[in-house]
């Protein structure tokens, strides 16, 4: 059997190293348009900020690599047509259009950086950060910039922006919405993050979208909500990913609202062709309807079960959560399950807390505040928490992916037992505080 995985990103590369190591008959080539591969995209701003050295430094393995397991491993090649009734793709490699059979075919296209109606967004010095090589050209850009604003306050333009202020560059963080990091935190929660990032230097400008890109051959500034411009000598669009979808329509894979349709086993609704990552819809634990999960998590466990079910297994991939958590500076922030906006927004009446705890005892030296928001249901079901805190937050955000997978509601967890010392947490943890105060709020 011959499998051929169109994408080389989080969700391609793991599919052909799980398809390995559960069976080292099948031929297995990706064909990806890449030049890097097996890389952390989340690791960008980090190199960009100095905290990681080099670009090298979040490669982790080569195209020989791969061949030394097997897998042929096509770089800076594009599939430009499927004729999926004779099982035969056309692709470009190196400048020369080639051909290629295959018996299963699993895309893992990923998504492309969306870019705004915005005039002036084609100028030099107007970047999106996508790949390696975006990073790098920006990173080459930098050295000669003072001025830089980084439109878009999800994650990685947060984690961008910082990136700048640690260079030493003047920086401004824009988003259109009144808050940053809309899709995972509530206002109350994100207006923390939004303190930080201020008192550390950067200027948050919220609520008012960039109207203009101003400049003749590059940038030269900015024109925010059609009143006042500021220099710029470097815009990062960091305005979110759109699904890549051209290859998958092309074949008759039927599209949902966003995205791929899939089942649980990473099948499409084409024979014989499978879909993960960026580029799929994923089914929401809590909503039980279909959502987009654009995370390099999910992507991983997809494709460990489209090889699971592409090699014979039984396999099944479980409804998501969302969950996230990045850190910014000393700044930790995590979220799973549903906002209260979001929740309200499909109609699910919800119960929350917000309390103040700490990281560790609070008589042990270095302990840190810590800002818990738990979300209920009606019935007291645990739908969501946000945390923020200098330390230990991811661990938590897991403990509460974890409840709500489980249907735990605020009553249950009050009860669970946690461990504690004085230099790692509370006696009571800071969960167990956060939902004893959101049970009061139910007879």
């Amino acid at each position: 059997m011959k499998v051929v995985i169109i994408g080389g990103g989080a969700g391609g590369l793991p599919t052909a190293s799980n398809i390995r190591k559960l069976d080292k008959d099948i031929e297995i080539t990706v064909i990806t348009r890449d030049n890097y591969i097996a890389y952390s995209p989340c690791a960008i701003p980090y190199v960009l900020g100095q905290t990681i050295k080099s670009f090298d430094d979040i490669v982790m393995k080569t195209p020989e690599d791969y061949k030394e397991n097997n897998i042929d491993v096509l770089i800076n090649s594009e599939v430009s047509e499927i004729d999926h009734e004779k099982k035969e793709l056309t692709y470009t490699n190196e400048g020369q259009v080639k051909t290629m059979e295959y018996d299963k075919l699993v895309l893992a296209t990923g998504g492309n950086s969306f870019v705004p109606p915005i005039t002036g967004s084609d100028l030099d010095g107007v970047f999106k950060i996508r790949n390696l090589n975006d990073g790098k050209n920006v990173q080459e850009w930098v050295k000669n910039c003072k001025n830089v604003v980084v439109t878009g306050a999800g994650l990685i333009g947060i984690e961008i922006a910082y990136a700048f202020k640690e260079l030493g560059l003047n920086v401004i963080l824009n988003e259109m919405l009144p808050q940053i990091v809309p899709k995972s935190l509530d206002p109350d929660m994100a207006s923390i993050v939004t303190e930080y990032l201020e008192d550390e230097g950067i200027n948050v400008i919220l609520g008012k979208p960039i109207t203009k890109i101003s400049g003749e051959d590059k940038v030269t500034g900015v024109v925010i909500d059609n009143e006042e411009e500021y220099p710029a000598d470097m815009v990062i669009l960091a305005t979110g990913v759109r699904p890549e979808l051209e290859l998958a329509k092309m074949i008759g894979c039927e599209i949902g609202k966003w995205a791929i349709l899939v089942d649980e086993s990473m099948k499409t609704t084409v024979e014989d062709v499978y879909a993960v990552g960026d580029c799929v819809e994923s089914y929401d634990a809590i909503l039980q309807s279909n959502t987009i999960s654009q995370l390099g998590t999910t992507a991983v466990r997809q494709a460990k079960t489209c090889a699971q079910t592409i090699a014979g297994k039984k396999s099944k991939f479980y409804p998501v959560l969302n969950s996230m958590v990045t850190k910014v500076g000393k700044l930790e922030f995590g979220a799973v399950g549903l906002t209260t906006h979001f929740a309200e927004q499909n109609n699910i009446k919800t119960i929350s807390q917000k309390v103040e705890a700490f990281t560790r005892a609070r008589y042990y030296p270095n302990a840190k505040p810590m800002d818990i928001k738990v979300i209920c249901d009606a019935d007291g079901k645990i739908i969501g928490c946000q945390i923020i805190a200098e330390e230990r937050v991811a661990e938590r955000i897991d403990t509460m992916t974890l409840a709500i997978t489980e249907g735990l509601d605020c009553f249950d967890l009050s009860n669970v037992e946690f461990a504690y010392a004085p230099p790692v947490s509370m006696v009571t943890d800071p969960l167990v505080l956060a939902v004893e105060e959101v049970s009061k709020k139910f007879n």
